[in-house]
């Protein structure tokens, strides 16, 4: 497909408020997890930053889901970054979010529950379905292109940028703003992950738990923000003097069709997404010179993609996992690790895989524990959610 040109970028995630401030903080390799008591039991957690209500607006803050409200932070931020006046026709908004608006269900379901249904905000409805952050960001940005959101789990986020980049090549919008947002620190999702035997059991050391492709790996931290980017074709982008991050040369996405829960053991699912994302990008294997992979910190899970990875690319090239600062970001996770696969392009430095002590002795990986300089041509991003959902992106330098 034709390269699509990233001009904004926002991110509102437990590393940074800000893209500026993230960035710093994953080239350091700081974990973001802490000890959380969440209803009676104890949880490692990766919480996005305070924030002032009134930077939203009192009104607003009130009316939105907790991930609505990351998504605007993140968004108002990219669209400021892009220099943009939003064309109210020609502006489309993408959402990908794994679980929606669960934080507003929550507290309007309480509310039903102990005041009963006359004390029900009338904004029940409205600020918990799916949609809801998407229809927020269209209103709010004055957006009257498309605006869907997208759900393929922790994947959501890289479905959404694919979406976009289908829409901007089809010609249907000029400019997309594509949000990736999640808040589902909840005791029910928080239990409902332990059961399963996502979750890192480190109490004892919540920094170090969060511990992509290491040996000693025991699950992921799960966390809550939201990532923003601008995509614009480039020939809109260059008419409006528009910086350019990084470009999105293509996108592949794929199924493993095989379990609810667990990745399909051989990789099939994740090789079959980077073949197409490579076909679309119209560049071969050789040519990817990073990747930002999903490494979550689960054993099997980074074990399964770190080999299909080590198959797909046989020339070693450099690979990191952010999560090990930023945590699981769940839907969020497409969009922040795109964007920072994009930042790492543009400054030429890799970021490292934080708490990498001892490799996984399964893995052969060129993995560095350093922000590490480096040229790449292009690079993969890759994301994986429940029930197989595989999406990878190819971005390339400006």
């Amino acid at each position: 497909m034709s390269a699509l040109a990233i001009t904004g970028i926002g991110l509102f995630t437990p590393a940074g408020d800000g893209t500026d401030a993230t960035w710093e903080r994953v080239l350091k390799g700081l974990p973001a997890a802490t000890l959380a008591q969440v209803a009676g039991r104890e949880y490692l957690t990766c919480p996005a930053p305070p924030f002032a209500p009134e930077r939203l607006g009192a009104a607003r803050f009130r009316r939105l889901d907790r991930s609505a409200q990351f998504a605007h932070l993140a968004a108002v931020e990219a669209v400021r970054d892009a220099g943009l006046s939003v064309d109210p026709d020609r502006t489309a908004v993408l959402v990908g979010t794994g679980a929606g608006c669960v934080t507003a269900y929550d507290s309007h379901h309480e509310t039903l529950r102990t005041a009963g249904a006359d004390r029900v905000s009338p904004f029940a409805v409205p600020s918990s379905l799916p949609n809801s952050i998407a229809a927020q960001l269209s209103i709010t940005l004055g957006a009257g292109g498309p605006s869907t959101t997208v759900n393929t789990a922790c994947a959501s986020g890289a479905s959404a940028l694919g979406l976009a980049a289908d829409l901007l090549r089809l010609g249907r919008c000029d400019m997309a703003v594509v949000v990736g947002a999640e808040a589902i620190l909840t005791p029910f999702h928080l239990a409902g992950f332990d059961r399963i035997g996502a979750l890192s059991h480190r109490l004892e050391d919540p920094a170090a738990a969060s511990r992509p492709f290491d040996a000693g790996r025991d699950g992921f931290v799960a966390a809550e923000g939201a990532g923003a980017l601008v995509l614009e074709r480039a020939d809109h982008a260059a008419a409006r003097g528009a910086r350019v991050h990084a470009r999105l040369l293509g996108h592949g996405s794929s199924s493993d069709a095989h379990n609810a829960v667990r990745p399909r053991a051989d990789g099939h699912g994740i090789a079959t997404a980077v073949h197409a994302a490579l076909t679309d990008a119209g560049i071969s294997a050789a040519d990817i010179g990073y990747v930002n992979a999903h490494a979550t910190g689960t054993p099997l899970g980074d074990t399964v993609e770190a080999q299909a990875l080590a198959r797909l690319l046989p020339h070693r090239p450099p690979v990191s996992s952010t999560k090990g600062v930023t945590g699981h970001l769940f839907g969020a996770a497409g969009t922040v690790e795109a964007a920072l696969t994009a930042l790492a392009l543009g400054h030429g430095l890799l970021p490292p895989n934080t708490n990498l002590d001892r490799p996984s002795p399964d893995i052969d990986l060129d993995l560095p524990t350093a922000p590490r300089p480096h040229t790449a041509r292009a690079a993969l991003s890759v994301s994986a959610g429940f029930g197989g959902h595989n999406a990878v992106l190819v971005l390339a330098p400006a």
